[in-house]
């Protein structure tokens, strides 16, 4: 789907100004979170037969790395989600953040993936996905075998419509779908009206998108409510972007790319590594000998054979002549180029470098020094400039996450019909072991929950993943079973 194209469509059909200009950025980040821009990676050579040819410049495809190690960092197995109301967590996190609802929906792997594709396309979305709903005159009937899902969606199928305070508050979502071996663009509008949030479903085929104005056509789907309103004013999305502050123009309510500022830097990365790709490539030991010592023989057909002396002395015997005299240096001789191992090396480390700074990961995180120990305490003071930028990207990412609980928890009480408090406190446990290691921060937790500087359900909340309820309940029958308190119930860690 070319999203520029189809919201240029939309206009026209619906009367509306919505800016597509921005997306053009969002396709170069795309290139260069691939790992390729045909304007940059493409190089022309001069071959033998003296014409151009095209050859790929040797990458090492960072930007995508950048956004993988960010993903990781700020969501990962470590994190976990903690609500105040027992029956409600064990509903959507169940045993061990596994079971329940997300662990059904494979929510982590999934959220996982959509904090990548947020960070190279500048935005991300988590949009609720029902399936057998039953809805009559477009409002929702509570129906227990509903079944709720979770559509991850980067900045490239995000349209807002109404932006307030710099939140989204309606927003249209455009993606490709395939059913039954038809692809289809399906266009999920959310619009907030003064009886709650509004959700139409149209669904457009088009034969073409390559021409200039392709003709988009919509068709009815069977089984899909056109239009429902939920009487609710909890959005069933949650949006979220890169905590940096965009310095482009246009796409209200759309983030930049976590690179969109290193490209530069990429650039160099990439310059550098295919230098000492090349010099490696062409450092290979050179003889050169005069054209004199070749041997020509001609085929059946005419066709003039020239082989050269390597050729012919892999024969046991070499019978030379007058003609094939090699004394001096002038006829052969050897060449060893220089691999410049030591140079190249610097140079992408020095382009790793600025690429690591401007992405906010610090000036060291991709070092290749092996042989070098880095202390805690200078491993830490290193990478300050990596925590301070993730506590800023946690923000953003933190309400999303309560945000789209929120909204799973609306539709398990209003469209299922679940025994669970929607309204419960939710709370978003962080891993933080780039700044801490993890076992060193339980021991300190423990040791501080067992000398009274914090309660001891919160260790267990907070390392168990147990409800507010869970984890007092552990901490009295650990108290009433051994009686001290020097044993909880924390054991080995």
């Amino acid at each position: 789907m070319n999203i520029t194209k189809f919201i240029n469509f939309i206009n026209k059909q619906t009367k509306q100004n919505i800016d597509s200009s921005y997306y053009a950025n969002i396709d170069i980040w795309r290139e260069y979170w691939k790992g390729y821009v045909p304007t940059f990676h493409t190089v022309k050579e001069t071959g033998l037969d003296g014409a151009k040819h095209n050859r790929d410049l040797y990458s090492l495809k960072m930007p995508k790395k950048a956004c993988e190690d960010w993903a990781s960092l700020l969501l990962n197995d470590k994190t976990t989600i903690t609500l105040k109301d027992k029956k409600t967590a064990k509903w959507l996190v169940g045993d061990g953040q596994i079971t329940g609802v997300l662990g059904k929906i494979k929510f982590w792997k999934n959220a996982n993936a959509i904090v990548e594709r947020a960070f190279w396309s500048g935005t991300g979305a988590f949009v609720i996905s029902l399936e057998d709903m039953k809805v009559e005159n477009g409002e929702i009937i509570p129906f227990e075998q509903t079944k709720i899902n979770i559509d991850y969606l980067d900045a490239s199928c995000i349209i807002p419509l109404t932006v307030k305070h710099g939140k989204i508050i309606d927003v249209a979502f455009a993606t490709d779908v395939f059913i039954k071996g038809k692809k289809y663009i399906y266009l999920q509008t959310h619009i907030l009206t003064k009886n709650g949030y509004q959700i139409t479903n149209q669904f457009y085929m088009c034969e073409d998108e390559k021409i200039k104005e392709p003709r988009y056509s919509q068709v009815n789907l069977d089984g899909v409510a056109k239009r429902i309103l939920t009487k609710s004013t909890v959005p069933l999305f949650a949006v979220f972007s890169p905590g940096i502050v965009k310095n482009i123009d246009g796409g209200e309510g759309l983030g930049m790319s976590v690179f969109a500022e290193a490209i530069d830097a990429a650039k160099q990365v990439d310059i550098a590594f295919n230098n000492y790709h090349r010099d490696l490539y062409l450092g290979g030991k050179k003889v050169f000998y005069n054209r004199k010592l070749t041997k020509e023989y001609i085929t059946s057909t005419g066709e003039v054979i020239t082989i050269a002396p390597d050729d012919v002395q892999q024969q046991l015997f070499y019978q030379s002549d007058d003609s094939d005299d090699i004394d001096g240096k002038s006829d052969v001789y050897e060449y060893n180029p220089s691999l410049r191992v030591d140079e190249n090396r610097k140079a992408v480390q020095d382009a790793l470098n600025y690429f690591s700074f401007k992405i906010g990961l610090g000036t060291r995180h991709y070092q290749f020094d092996g042989g070098n120990i880095t202390t805690a305490t200078q491993y830490n003071g290193d990478r300050q400039d990596m925590v301070q930028n993730a506590n800023k990207h946690q923000i953003a990412l933190e309400d999303a996450l309560i945000d789209v609980v929120k909204a799973i928890l609306w539709c398990g009480k209003n469209i299922q019909g679940q025994d669970i408090d929607e309204n419960t406190d939710v709370t978003i446990n962080w891993d933080d072991s780039y700044i801490m290691d993890s076992g060193a921060r339980r021991n300190i937790d423990k040791d501080d929950a067992l000398n009274g500087f914090i309660p001891k359900y919160k260790y267990n909340m907070e390392w168990r993943g147990m409800s507010e309820q869970e984890a007092k309940e552990a901490v009295a029958q650990a108290q009433s079973e051994s009686g001290t308190d020097e044993q909880l119930g924390f054991g080995d860690i």
